[in-house]
């Protein structure tokens, strides 16, 4: 039992010091990179380039026209079913944070301090928010600097862009595999269904 507590108490300092460290980073960057970010507001009235589709009379497609494959549906005609389940998969705590999740920054870092020893795989703790900063206003460069120019973004769109808007970017945009950028497109690539046409099983 005395064992069990000395370790809870050693586990809980550690998080406190992961914390207070990355509080302490966090502050910096925002000094050093906040006017060098790029813009956000155009977000408000982001317009993908949607794909392009030649049919015949009778329906059936000839031909399609594109630089990524996309379709944009709107946040209100995308199956709730599907909503849940990318953020469950993604980002449970969304609808409660601010951009970035503290309490899933400091998990995540303790995990992967774990994992390092064990040679096991490191886990990340990006929003949702996040990923639509990365994917439509920052590149994939792999740096302690890219990580928290999307951090400061995603909580600077927070105070623009309500949750619902958020998901709707993400949804539309995130890469499926196949060529599929977004939700709709996916759908039709993989099941030659459009959203409203899929499963429970199929939007999980």
């Amino acid at each position: 039992m005395h064992i069990i507590f000395k370790l809870t108490k050693k586990i809980l300092f550690l998080g406190v010091f992961l914390l207070i460290l990355f509080f302490s980073i966090f502050v910096f960057f925002l000094w050093k990179l906040s006017p060098e970010l790029p813009s956000y507001t155009e977000l408000k009235n982001y317009n993908p380039k949607l794909t392009s589709r030649v049919f015949t009379s009778d329906g059936l497609l000839l031909d399609k026209y594109f630089i990524q494959e996309r379709i944009f549906v709107p946040i209100d005609r995308i199956p709730k079913s599907l909503i849940h389940a990318f953020i469950s998969a993604e980002d449970k705590n969304f609808y409660n944070h601010i951009g970035i999740d503290f309490v899933a920054i400091i998990r995540a870092s303790m995990t992967n301090i774990i994992n390092k020893f064990l040679k096991k795989r490191m886990i990340g703790a990006s929003t949702i928010t996040q990923q639509v900063v990365k994917n439509l206003l920052l590149t994939n460069e792999l740096s302690l600097e890219r990580k928290f120019k999307e951090m400061i973004l995603a909580m600077r769109i927070e105070n623009i862009l309500s949750k619902k808007k958020i998901l709707e970017l993400y949804l539309n945009d995130i890469y499926l595999g196949y060529g599929s950028y977004g939700v709709a497109s996916a759908s039709l690539n993989y099941f030659n269904k459009s959203l409203n046409e899929l499963t429970i099983e199929e939007s999980a």
